[in-house]
């Protein structure tokens, strides 16, 4: 891989880092933040779609799973159309530390995109397309 090839592997890596790091509790880890986003967005979920989601053994999931439904941040619940199904889902506390992981990522990166000259937003406004070709294939 040539030199600067790898130079934007990092620099990209490191912006996500960053960008990650902003949540609203500390405590919670990034698997546990993961399952957090995809039940925020994709709605109610089985242990099994969230283990085949997050690509873990159901056991693994399972111990996730207790961990947010400890901390009150998920809910369990038995599904409507068959009760030997449970359903994962946020609870309200669940909804608020996405809200506010959201609202703490939105500030970070304004307030960095806002210290770029004009060009340099130019710039990003060009790859901005390009980095989410190479992130949807």
């Amino acid at each position: 891989m040539p030199h600067d090839d790898q130079e934007l592997r990092l620099a990209i890596q490191r912006v996500a880092r960053r960008i990650r790091s902003m949540q609203a509790d500390e405590e919670v880890t990034e698997g546990q933040r993961s399952v957090l986003f995809v039940l925020s967005k994709s709605g109610p979920q089985t242990l099994g779609s969230l283990s085949e989601h997050e690509h873990v053994t159901p056991p693994s999931m399972n111990r996730t799973i207790n961990a947010l439904v400890k901390a009150g941040l998920v809910t369990r619940a038995t599904a409507d159309d068959d009760a030997r199904k449970v359903k994962l889902d946020l609870s309200a506390a669940g909804r608020d530390f996405i809200r506010e992981t959201r609202r703490r990522r939105d500030a970070w990166f304004t307030k960095r995109l806002a210290a770029l000259t004009p060009e340099q937003r130019r710039l990003l406004d060009e790859v901005a397309p390009i980095l989410r070709e190479i992130a949807d294939q």
